[in-house]
């Protein structure tokens, strides 16, 4: 089943219409979807090395026009939906303390949380809701998020038939490892602060 999966994941990759999704996975990720945009990135790397920078890049723009969507959930809508959406992933009862710590780590909080399989959409969301400087959020945000996709992308291109050949043949340990980093990352997000 697991290659099956894979296959179709890889064979979906080289549609055209594969862009637009890696584009709206990347975009919902940042501001209430939770899984990372990579399961797309990935693949499409694997299929096309030579558009892996153009994939990153995109990637990376979703990704923080969908972090200002999540940081607008945070300043606006906090008593709706952000506070929905940030107890659904563990962190109602640190919120406070997270806004506190924004007003002397905000820079590192978003640089090092961009840049880790935490759930990015937190960091979005708590950031409108702290009330971090906009214009320093989106500065952040591209340099964290760009750095992230274009290491991926990179690697890929340059041992995109290796790698996806080390893949192909170790697929079922691949997908528990990513599974436990994803699990992990959910794992840290709501055990920090």
């Amino acid at each position: 089943m697991l290659r099956r999966l894979y296959a179709w994941v890889l064979a979906l990759s080289e549609k055209p219409s594969a862009p637009w999704a890696l584009a709206g996975v990347s975009f919902a990720e940042s501001s209430f979807f939770p899984i990372p945009p990579d399961i797309m990135l990935v693949p499409m790397c694997l299929a096309r090395p030579d558009r892996a920078f153009f994939y990153a890049g995109l990637c990376t723009l979703a990704s923080v026009l969908g972090g200002l969507a999540g940081y607008a959930i945070g300043a606006l809508l906090y008593d709706t939906i952000g506070r929905f959406l940030i107890e659904l992933y563990g962190y109602g009862d640190k919120a406070e303390a997270f806004r506190a710590a924004y007003a002397e780590w905000g820079h590192w909080i978003i640089l090092i949380k961009g840049m880790t399989p935490i759930p990015y959409k937190i960091v979005t969301i708590t950031s409108g809701f702290a009330g971090y400087h906009l214009f320093w959020f989106t500065v952040l945000s591209i340099i964290t998020r760009g750095a992230r996709f274009f290491l991926v992308a990179g690697l890929l291109h340059l041992w995109g038939p290796p790698a996806r050949e080390f893949i192909e043949r170790r697929l079922e340990w691949v997908a528990v490892i990513s599974l436990v980093i994803i699990v992990a990352g959910f794992y840290v997000a709501t055990r920090v602060f």
